[in-house]
């Protein structure tokens, strides 16, 4: 049983990570153009459309720089998540930038849409990550051993 939760949280880890990867490469394009099959954006330009209906209060150019330092912290944090470096602190980044996400779809968008994209599920999850007493199979716990 001890190693269940170990073994819960490296999945974990990984599941968002490429919850936070897959995003950020459709955004940019990697995954295809719009419209084609599970392609949400296609490219940047409909992702700062996006960005700014989740904020329709700010200005579209404004939208575009919150875009783009989402995108930064997703792709550190599942950069950190990957290799097991600072866990906790990606943890709860991940837990303020999902949370937010969340907030903003249920405000802007309804109910239904964050539940949709599990996104306040990756919010309590990350929250629980932040919690774990150690991470096995990480950079964290080889320098917690030393």
């Amino acid at each position: 049983m001890k190693n269940t939760l170990q073994i819960a949280q490296l999945y974990f880890r990984f599941a968002l990570a490429i919850g936070f990867l897959l995003p950020v490469a459709d955004r940019l394009g990697f995954l295809g153009p719009a419209g084609q099959n599970s392609v949400s954006w296609g490219s940047w330009d409909n992702f700062v459309v996006y960005t700014n209906t989740l904020m329709p209060y700010m200005s579209r150019s404004l939208a575009g720089v919150m875009g783009f330092l989402a995108t930064v912290g997703e792709v550190c944090i599942a950069i950190m998540f990957i290799v097991g470096f600072k866990i906790r602190t990606a943890a709860y980044a991940s837990f303020a930038l999902t949370f937010t996400f969340a907030l903003c779809m249920t405000l802007f968008l309804g109910v239904k849409a964050p539940f949709s994209y599990s996104v306040w599920a990756d919010s309590a999850g990350s929250l629980m990550l932040a919690g774990i007493a150690t991470y096995r199979w990480s950079i964290d716990f080889l320098y917690d051993e030393a």
